[in-house]
């Protein structure tokens, strides 16, 4: 079995923070919107992990991914207008 990346493991703890949330909503007398706020609240803690103080580092192929995603931008821009 591989082993579970940094990031895999962030998305894990986020899933797991919404899931443990919505089942404290769902189990007690707490609504469950509230619970699954609750569970949002906490996950925000893994999402600002992984994006602002380990962020993830390109290796390579970064003009290229660029260049996609400004093709991308701009085709769905042209598709909203016409």
């Amino acid at each position: 079995m591989s082993q579970l990346e940094y990031y895999d493991k962030l998305l894990l703890a986020i899933v797991g923070s919404l899931a443990v949330g919505l089942a404290i909503g769902l189990a007690t007398s707490v609504a469950p919107e509230t619970g699954l706020a609750g569970g949002a609240v906490f996950a925000t803690v893994f999402v600002y992990d992984a994006m602002f103080r380990n962020p993830p580092l390109p290796t390579a192929g970064v003009k290229a991914a660029a260049v996609v995603w400004h093709v991308f931008l701009v085709g769905t821009l042209v598709a909203a207008v016409f």
